[in-house]
């Protein structure tokens, strides 16, 4: 049954969320469509530069993002609570940035600066763009919406463009974030659409391999967006060489696989090469609601009037494996 929004995004906490997006339509949102023979592939690029756009804006940190065909993933921490700590003028500066006043394709400076002028002196409408602005919801809207309007302009049609909501899961710990991140950026791979992750173009791994300092001694921090002031409890050529040897893993039943055991950072976050593969492998199968460890579900389950949510079953059953 679907429940409220609410019910897993606290709009009060911070909180590590995985979300997706699909297009309803027959025509792909972003590829190549086969069935009408016209490319939709530049639309990955408008998709890409609003993710990281929003990320500058919002109270959120964009850790991973995949823009695929007909689909988007999209990992990222929210905290509400640095956007409530924001000044009335940061506040309006930062919704402005999202919503410009235009005329035609141009943004008229002067008028969008007194616009933020204009909603700077209004305390109803600050403490109602504050919410937004640390809510995963409108993230996602704020993403989706200008897409959806840009892309029905090219196609000449009106409507629907994505699924009417986008499905969302929390992700309870740091190796639950990791692994969505991890099944984040390999699905260019997983689809066959890439051999290797540095061609697994519109990713925030390729994004990582073109900005990021690869020797960085430091914690995995995200593409975009800086709320969260320590990162993941890797660093990035760590989680480079993690996912590169997750996507080495043969899969069956899967289109594309990276054609070696397993790295050093497994042995450092304590995580059985076993365990992380069917976390990794069953983000979307496995789970539903929220990602993480037996635990960690189960509170997460209490919190939401549940005796039990999707995926405590497989945690348990390879924790006691090992035990055995």
């Amino acid at each position: 049954m679907t429940q409220p929004r609410r019910h897993i995004v606290d709009p009060a906490t911070a909180g590590f969320y995985h979300c997706v997006s699909r297009c309803v339509r027959r025509a792909f949102l972003c590829g190549f469509d086969t069935h009408s023979g016209q490319s939709f592939e530049h639309r990955k690029a408008w998709v890409e530069e609003r993710l990281l756009e929003l990320a500058e804006c919002f109270a959120v940190g964009l850790y991973a993002y995949a823009v695929m065909s007909n689909h988007l993933h999209v990992v990222l921490y929210a905290d509400p609570g640095v956007a409530h700590a924001w000044s009335a003028e940061e506040v309006a500066e930062r919704w402005t940035r999202l919503f410009p006043v235009r005329e035609g394709d141009q943004v008229n400076e002067e008028a969008t600066r007194l616009r933020a002028e204009m909603l700077a002196g209004n305390p109803e409408r600050i403490a109602e763009l504050r919410e937004r602005l640390g809510s995963v919801s409108w993230f996602m809207r704020c993403l989706n919406e200008p897409i959806a309007r840009r892309a029905n302009r090219e196609d000449g049609c009106t409507g629907r463009f994505w699924e009417g909501r986008f499905k969302c899961q929390a992700l309870l710990d740091d190796q639950a974030v990791l692994a969505c991140m991890a099944y984040v950026d390999l699905n260019p791979i997983r689809a066959g659409i890439a051999p290797s992750l540095e061609a697994s173009e519109y990713t925030s791994v390729v994004k990582r391999l073109i900005c990021g300092d690869i020797e960085a001694d430091q914690p995995l921090l995200p593409v975009a967006g800086r709320v969260k002031a320590e990162g993941l409890p890797l660093t990035l050529p760590e989680y480079l060489a993690l996912t590169d040897w997750t996507g080495r893993i043969a899969r069956a039943d899967k289109r594309g696989a990276i054609v070696g055991g397993p790295p050093a950072a497994l042995r450092h976050l304590g995580i059985p090469s076993d365990q992380w593969q069917d976390q990794v492998f069953g983000i979307e199968t496995r789970y539903w609601r929220a990602v993480g460890a037996v635990e960690a579900l189960l509170a997460k389950a209490r919190e939401l009037g549940q005796c039990w949510l999707k995926g405590a079953g497989v945690m348990r059953k390879l924790e006691r494996a090992r035990v055995h």
